[in-house]
């Protein structure tokens, strides 16, 4: 059976956690500050959601990144190869308060946070939705809530539009990083969103 983390309890952290619990999809979830601070997010959850310490959520087979960019490294640096982790960077490489794409030289964000997790097969999700969507129900009357993902590895993408899938969204794959191109950044997806939602 697959295992799944959530690696932070921010605002994403927190409404993955949610929609988690609502689908009846067991998760551990985990932070820097350990379990104990985790209990407002855990007590909602009833026994779907467990709280552990982060060097023991690492070892779940899909890792979900729900930190902010600048914190991916503290958490790369945790385990020196990621062979059999499927890791979903849910960040977005914004600068804050002008909140723009940060200037990564030409890179996509997510080649750059691949090259940190050395064996690991990275995707793209759950990064193109404000925190109170992704946590409200994605089934409306119109139809689901579309959640966009893309990655290098088809399995590893197949494995997370599955959960997309569980978890009441429709996952639209984009395809790999390159085809994706600036389909990645944070606006674009949104404002694709905003054609397909109700």
């Amino acid at each position: 059976m697959t295992t799944y983390a959530i690696i932070g309890s921010g605002a994403i952290g927190s409404a993955l956690a949610e929609r988690f619990n609502a689908a009846g999809v067991d998760a551990v979830i985990a932070n820097t500050r350990g379990p104990a601070s985790l209990q407002s997010i855990t007590d909602k959850s009833g026994t779907t959601i467990k709280a552990v310490e982060l060097d023991d959520a690492l070892q779940s087979d899909v890792l979900i990144l729900a930190v902010p960019y600048d914190a991916v490294p503290q958490i790369a640096r945790r385990k020196a190869a990621w062979d059999g982790r499927t890791i979903v960077d849910a960040t977005n490489a914004i600068d804050f308060p002008a909140f723009k794409p940060r200037d990564l030289g030409g890179r996509l964000s997510s080649e750059i946070v691949a090259d940190l997790f050395p064996g690991a097969e990275l995707v793209k999700a759950f990064n193109t939705l404000p925190a109170a969507v992704l946590a409200a129900d994605p089934v409306k009357p119109s139809g689901k809530r579309v959640l966009f993902l893309s990655g290098n590895f088809p399995d590893a993408s197949k494995k997370v539009s599955d959960l997309i899938t569980r978890l009441g969204f429709a996952p639209s794959d984009l395809g790999s990083f390159k085809a994706s191109g600036s389909l990645q950044h944070f606006g674009q997806p949104l404002v694709a969103l905003n054609l397909l939602k109700d």
